[in-house]
């Protein structure tokens, strides 16, 4: 007899205005979602195929693919003769870590707080598709955000969110979490890219940071996944004259990484 334990199936809203989720990608989301959040850590069996076609309701088949496509992330290893087990996440200590701008200012023994300057639901545009790989008919929240340090401007995040994955997004306030924030908590992510660039301001990062035209930043951008799928991309411009990068490296034990105030 199989002695693990079921897994949870998570009760859906029909309500609001997103497609409905194929039941492929549901049990997907269950699953990965269970490993991201460190739920299920490295080692643990997940139910077995039988028991999950029983839980969802599907075809073996389908549960099939699902754990083939999680095992091709890196996210399960499967055996033949004892189930699939969940493979150490170690993705996640990134080289540039994803660290909370909050904390930074706070580092500095100055008050934080953050505004939101602009948000729109659309379609992403052909520079971001070609970035990203969301698909054209993909519906994203676009949102601007000033972070602020004391009454000083400190950092602009620029942000586009793929509602098909944090459709949650589209109603959150973001009052009291910034949007890098309230994703870290609510969107498991399996892969994260950085590029760090020394750059002019443009126009509106000038205007938002108070600082002159072209005058000298540092841009972050990022993108995060969820398997081969886009989570977010950010574009993060500090003033220049203020912040460097500083990176630790450790063979074995993980990496950090920062932005701090020079």
């Amino acid at each position: 007899m199989d002695s693990t334990p079921q897994i949870p199936v998570p009760r859906h809203s029909d309500s609001g205005s997103a497609a409905p989720v194929s039941l492929h990608r549901r049990i997907l989301q269950d699953i990965e979602g269970n490993i991201l959040s460190g739920r299920w850590p490295a080692g643990h069996r997940i139910p077995s195929e039988q028991a999950l076609t029983e839980t969802y309701g599907c075809s073996r088949m389908t549960v099939n693919k699902v754990l083939t496509e999680l095992a091709r992330a890196g996210l399960l290893l499967r055996r033949r003769k004892t189930g699939s087990v969940v493979m150490p996440q170690d993705g996640q200590s990134a080289i540039l870590e994803i660290y909370d701008i909050g904390e930074e200012v706070r580092a500095l023994n100055l008050a934080y707080r953050h505004r939101v300057l602009s948000r729109t639901v659309r379609r992403p545009t052909k520079t971001e598709q070609a970035l990203s790989t969301l698909p054209a008919r993909a519906r994203v929240l676009a949102i601007s955000v000033l972070h602020l340090a004391g009454e000083a401007p400190f950092c602009l995040e620029e942000r586009i969110i793929n509602l098909s994955i944090a459709s949650e997004a589209e109603t959150e306030a973001f009052e009291t979490l910034a949007p890098g924030q309230w994703l870290l908590k609510h969107v498991p992510w399996s892969a994260a890219e950085h590029r760090i660039s020394a750059e002019a301001a443009s126009a509106g990062a000038a205007a938002a940071l108070c600082l002159p035209r072209s005058a000298p930043v540092l841009v972050v951008e990022r993108q995060t996944w969820r398997l081969e799928e886009t989570v977010t991309r950010v574009r993060l411009t500090y003033p220049g004259s203020q912040h460097a990068l500083t990176a630790r490296f450790t063979p074995l034990h993980g990496r950090q990484s920062k932005t701090n105030p020079s």
